[in-house]
């Protein structure tokens, strides 16, 4: 069987996910191809003139004579790679198109109302070149390409300055009247065009960027697909704040599922703050500059580079830039203690928040070059922390505080069945009952979309909702919402999937709502919506069972009620537990038989299978775990023959990884974890903001379960919860790497970062600056939500600088030992990294962990019994970079299925761990 199904992967293009891809866009877009357009535009670059090739101590750079614009960017180490779109340059050659080294501005003089707009891209001109001196490489007076009529006299400058390469304008105010600068804007162009590429060509050329939008400390990281090598780091050069960061939906270059699009950095935006912005809330104050008659300003960028994304902060450091670093995070509940590190020379001056009060700052500590500070979150929402320093830089960091993890889940399990619960007997489609889409800016449910899939309960944007009911139970089940849920599991999923004995029939369909009008009675479908699309599909396209992404969910669905039913007592009253262990697996086997195609792919939630095999080998059911090895080692073994093996429906994806990880981490597949451990690391940054803090990029899912349908950086789509499984799995083999759990941790809370006070969880958060709000729309957010319910864990550390620190709980030190009360929702996970062990419960949950750092023995304390959970059963698992010391319980304790079994009282249980 493994060799049968690993030679009919192998036969499958490797390439042929891109072909799918376009074609899915031109499905959305009937329009003439946009990529040829756009080459027949005329060339007013002016690249038919040359190239002037400039050499600095970290950099090469290439700029078109005309203009003095960028060319290319290598870095010395490697000349063979350009972080820039060089080589789409005889593409994007004409007006409009963006070039590192453009300059966009909004100015009006005193007396007007009416902002004028500027831009040495809108209508290009050969440049007016200025002979450099000193320090300079290449400098020109760019008014030829701007206008006649602007009121400034603008100099750009490419300079070599202590070694580093900086991009200076210098702004001169020529007319007599006083001048505001009301926006400005530095295009951040680098090489995010996917167009055409193979997943191999896309790690080996393409970039990703990611912003700190930090005021004088934000910053750029620009990092390679693959995650190797070195990373690019864009950082002021003076007093140029990173204000804003705006999407150039102007330029041309067409943006879809192959391109994310451009971006700026902005000095000041009060321009767009007054109109396309207006009413919606800023990461920062937006600003703007009064320059005087015969008054000048200089704004820079400077480029340097980090020897890898992980030392991005490092880099910062050693160019005397503030590094901030949060603990947990910038997600941060009402209930956990946060702390603050800062490392700057500089004192710190003040701590302002805004809104006042919503977050509280004690500092704790402090030495050379670095101040601690306890961080209380007091006030649900978003709060802008803003830092002044001694020499006047300004910084500032964006939290959100959320509630206590157990009152969101609450929340959310709440919201979820009741106002998500469709319960129509009359339903013509069988969705009765569900936990059905949801339209929060309406307040209603969503029973009809032009794309099936989101009101059919299907794919990821349908079945988003249902999948977060499910797996909340996971972390903390209801029995009056299971009741629900099992009605669900066992009319409605049930009832909708095609199955008979054993999973060779066994199917999943793409959507149970479909549009076919001739066969449904009159007054069936809102004429208001335009069905005359191709994501309305009919009845037949909708019963199609081969898009693998579905069963994930599926399997998911009867794994949680397997586990509720074996390890709790009354939760689960319609079928056994070897019922739901057994539709799990056949899911799991029916995904690879009846979806080959796309199961060559990982998938979303993948982890699922691993989770479902372990179980199915604590059980004894070797035969079906033996049939699902082997299935899964086929998959594992054709991506070990890949260089990248992320492919997906999409040209390039950040889904795939987390179940390509897994199964290369099971097998031992260590080269293949490790490359893509890379690439998560590439696209899934830490920076002092919660919105990108942990957020693996996503960027077009809006256009398939998003109210606002477009192709948008989105903020903690599901791909961040996801992601974070790799990520803080690889931590836990290397507990020393802080860095892997920042990030993992980010991710993991970024997932219920966007959940609204009343339950409510969006498809993800808008990052363009005219909206900054959640999307209104469920899609699926629930595919997040499953990373966060098989992940949400707490951690105790110890770092060399930072010391003795806490991921999920709070911290205490008394007579020796570290104690964590933990504040997960589920507590039900702990890590302690110092004795490199994995303590996890499948039923019970931890009320208090306490590590004795002299004697290394471990004292853990059980929440008292309840009506469904008599017992504890408790997992050890040792792990870290080496063998350490093993652990065991005291006492005498039975086992079953691999963990311990704790019986527990009315009151806290007590357990204590030896070294053996």
């Amino acid at each position: 069987m493994r060799d049968s199904l690993k030679n009919r992967l192998l036969t499958i293009a490797k390439n042929s996910v891109m072909i799918s891809a376009l074609l899915l866009v031109a499905k959305v877009s009937d329009a003439q191809n946009p990529w040829d357009a756009l080459s027949k535009r005329p060339a007013t670059l002016g690249i038919e003139g040359g190239m002037q090739k400039h050499r600095t101590k970290t950099f090469e750079l290439a700029l078109v004579k005309q203009s003095q614009t960028v060319a290319a960017l290598y870095p010395t180490s490697d000349l063979s790679f350009d972080f820039t779109p060089g080589d789409r340059l005889d593409l994007r050659k004409g007006d409009g198109l963006y070039q590192l080294g453009d300059l966009n501005l909004r100015l009006r003089t005193s007396g007007q109302r009416a902002w004028q707009e500027f831009s040495t891209a809108k209508h290009r001109k050969a440049v007016e070149t200025l002979k450099p001196t000193g320090n300079i490489l290449a400098a020109a007076n760019l008014t030829n390409t701007l206008s006649a009529n602007i009121p400034l006299k603008i100099n750009r400058y490419w300079e070599q300055i202590d070694g580093k390469l900086v991009l200076r304008f210098e702004l001169h105010n020529t007319s007599d009247k006083i001048v505001e600068i009301g926006a400005l804007g530095i295009p951040m162009i680098f090489n995010n065009i996917l167009q055409k590429r193979t997943l191999d060509e896309a790690h080996a050329k393409n970039v990703f960027f990611d912003p700190y939008i930090g005021k004088d400390a934000g910053y750029l990281q620009v990092a390679r697909l693959s995650g190797k090598g070195e990373a690019l780091v864009v950082i002021p050069y003076g007093k140029t704040p990173f204000e804003a960061y705006r999407p150039l939906l102007d330029d041309p270059t067409p943006r879809g599922i192959t391109f994310e699009g451009f971006y700026e950095w902005m000095v000041c935006s009060k321009a767009y703050a007054e109109k396309e912005w207006k009413g919606i809330e800023q990461w920062n104050e937006p600003t703007s500059v009064l320059l005087k008659p015969n008054e000048s300003i200089n704004y820079g960028l400077q480029f340097v580079l980090a020897e890898n994304v992980k030392q991005v902060e490092k880099s910062l450091e050693m160019n005397l830039r503030p590094v901030t670093i949060g603990v947990p995070g910038y997600v941060l509940p009402k209930d956990v203690a946060g702390k603050l590190f800062i490392k700057y020379p500089k004192k710190v001056l003040s701590i302002a928040v805004l809104p006042k009060g919503a977050l509280s700052f004690k500092q704790i500590k402090k030495k050379a070059n670095l101040e601690v500070y306890e961080v209380s979150a007091n006030t649900w929402g978003k709060a802008r922390v803003t830092i002044r320093y001694a020499d006047g830089v300004e910084q500032t960091i964006h939290y959100k505080v959320i509630n206590p993890e157990t009152q969101i889940m609450d929340s959310i399990g709440h919201f979820l069945t009741t106002k998500q619960w469709f319960n129509q007997p009359n339903d013509p489609f069988g969705r009765n009952p569900s936990v059905i889409s949801y339209d929060y800016q309406e307040q209603k449910q969503v029973t009809q979309d032009s794309r099936a899939w989101v009101a059919g309960l299907s794919d990821e944007g349908g079945a988003g909702s249902w999948l977060e009911a499910i797996m909340k139970q996971l972390v903390q089940p209801n029995k009056a919402e299971l009741a629900k849920l099992q009605e669900f599991v066992q009319q409605t999923l049930w009832g909708n999937i095609q199955h008979s004995e054993g999973s060779q029939k066994y199917g999943v369909k793409k959507s149970v709502f479909y549009y076919e009008p001739d066969s449904m009675p009159p007054g069936t479908y809102d004429p208001t919506i335009n069905y005359k699309v191709w994501s309305a599909w009919n009845k037949k396209g909708a019963d199609d069972v081969g898009r693998s992404y579905n069963y994930p969910h599926v399997t998911a669905a009867h794994w949680v009620l397997y586990r509720l039913a074996r390890y709790h007592q009354g939760l689960i009253v319609d079928k056994n537990w070897q019922w739901y262990l057994e539709n799990a697996f056949n899911t799991s086997m029916a995904m690879v038989k009846q979806a080959p195609y796309y199961a060559q792919f990982g998938q979303m939630e993948g982890t699922i299978f691993l989770l479902v095999l372990k179980d199915l080998k604590a059980e004894g059911m070797q035969q079906e775990a033996q049939a699902l090895e082997l299935t899964m080692k086929a998959r594992a073994d054709h991506w070990r023959t890949l260089n990248y093996p992320f492919g997906s429906e999409m040209p390039w994806d950040s889904t795939g990884q987390e179940e390509v990880y897994m199964w290369s981490d099971y097998f031992g597949y260590d080269d293949k974890a490790a490359v893509t451990l890379s690439a998560i690391l590439a696209y899934m940054p830490t920076v002092p903001h919660w919105a990108y803090n942990g957020n693996a990029r996503r960027y077009w899912d809006f256009l398939y379960g998003g109210k606002i349908a477009r192709v948008e950086r989105q903020i903690h789509h599901y791909g961040s919860a996801l992601n974070a499984i790799p990520v803080l799995k690889e931590y836990r083999k290397h507990p020393n790497d802080l860095y892997l759990l920042r990030v993992g941790y980010g991710g993991l809370m970024g997932s219920i970062a966007n959940v609204t006070k009343d339950g409510f969880g969006p498809s993800a958060f808008h990052s363009y600056p005219s909206t900054l709000a959640n999307d209104a729309l469920s899609g699926d957010y629930g595919s997040g939500f499953f990373g966060y319910a098989i992940n949400t864990s707490s951690y105790i550390i110890k770092d060399n600088t930072f010391g003795w620190l806490s991921f999920g709980g709070n911290l205490t030190e008394k007579k020796g030992s570290i104690i964590l009360t933990p504040t997960t929702a589920a507590k039900s996970k702990v890590f302690i990294a110092p004795a490199q062990l994995w303590l996890t419960l499948d039923a019970g949950r931890f009320s208090e962990v306490s590590y004795n750092i002299n004697t290394k023995t471990i004292q853990l304390k059980l929440a008292s019994k309840d009506e469904f959970t008599p017992k504890a059963f408790l997992r050890l698992e040792q792990g870290g970079e080496s063998e350490g010391a093993m652990y065991s319980l005291k006492g005498q304790y039975q086992q079953e299925r691999g963990a311990y079994i704790v019986p527990l009282g009315q009151e806290q249980t007590s357990v204590e761990l030896g070294i053996l």
